[in-house]
């Protein structure tokens, strides 16, 4: 028996700097190959919470698929080409079953076994994680009652800093790299009434409120986007790459 939805159908994720993505210059030349081991959680923190010991980790813990995602999608898919070395122990395993195979069913061919094409390896390598993350850097509101009556209004605001930085994988130089910081707010807004009623006999109570909190995810991914769009107009401002156009011609049209 089929059960409804009650959340409603899945959608898609959009990209928190979809324009800007799509507006980075193209490239003059073939995709540059690079390849992202770990982007990890530098800053071991736990959620925010009150009165409890909260053991969730304040960011996520899988920060490299949208380092990966924004690498494929940066200036519609035409800089990078990115190699997979976050499962490369399983790559390798897949690989050599591949060989194993062909080596017990191929083994009669006239030219023996069909080799195994060589993986592509980078020139580039894409470090960093995410270094910081800050609670309640501003917290504030305002609220007043009369007569029982009362409303209130809260915010806080919480940073989380991305670094990361570009190494050549010939030399092993460091040859760029970049911080970029994204805030994330929350807000609550509520109401309430307290009366007593009948000479005091009697007491009335009532309350609403609502709360919206930026998701974490969604900042960090937009700092992270932020950083490699940064990291493209560095390399090209220290002529690591061109653009197709120049940069001074791309912002007059």
């Amino acid at each position: 028996m089929a059960r409804n939805n009650v959340d409603g159908p899945a959608r898609l994720q959009g990209s928190p700097n979809q324009e800007r993505m799509n507006s980075v210059p193209e490239l003059d030349g073939n995709r540059i190959t690079i390849a992202v081991y770990n982007f990890m959680d530098k800053t071991g923190q736990r959620k925010p919470a009150d009165k409890i010991a909260n053991l969730s980790s304040a960011v996520t813990q899988g920060s490299e698929v949208w380092v990966i995602n924004a690498l494929e999608e940066v200036g519609g898919g035409t800089w990078f080409t990115v190699v997979e070395r976050v499962g490369l122990d399983n790559l390798i395993k897949e690989r050599q079953l591949i060989r194993n195979t062909r080596d017990v069913y191929e083994k009669d061919l006239p030219n023996g076994p069909t080799p195994l094409k060589p993986m592509v390896f980078a020139g580039l390598l894409l470090e960093g994680g995410i270094v910081g993350y800050d609670s309640n850097i501003a917290v504030g509101g305002a609220g007043a009652r009369w007569l029982g009556v009362g409303m209130q209004d809260e915010y806080r605001i919480d940073t989380v800093t991305v670094v990361m930085r570009v190494v050549s994988v010939s030399t092993g130089k460091v040859m760029m790299s970049v911080a970029t910081e994204k805030t994330i707010a929350s807000y609550r807004t509520g109401a309430d009434i307290f009366k007593f009623l009948d000479l005091g006999t009697k007491l009335v109570e009532s309350e609403i409120g609502w709360s919206v909190n930026e998701p974490v995810n969604y900042a960090v991914r937009a700092a992270i986007e932020a950083g490699i769009i940064e990291l493209i107009y560095e390399g090209e401002r220290k002529e690591f790459w061109k653009f197709k156009k120049p940069f001074r011609q791309i912002k007059e049209e």
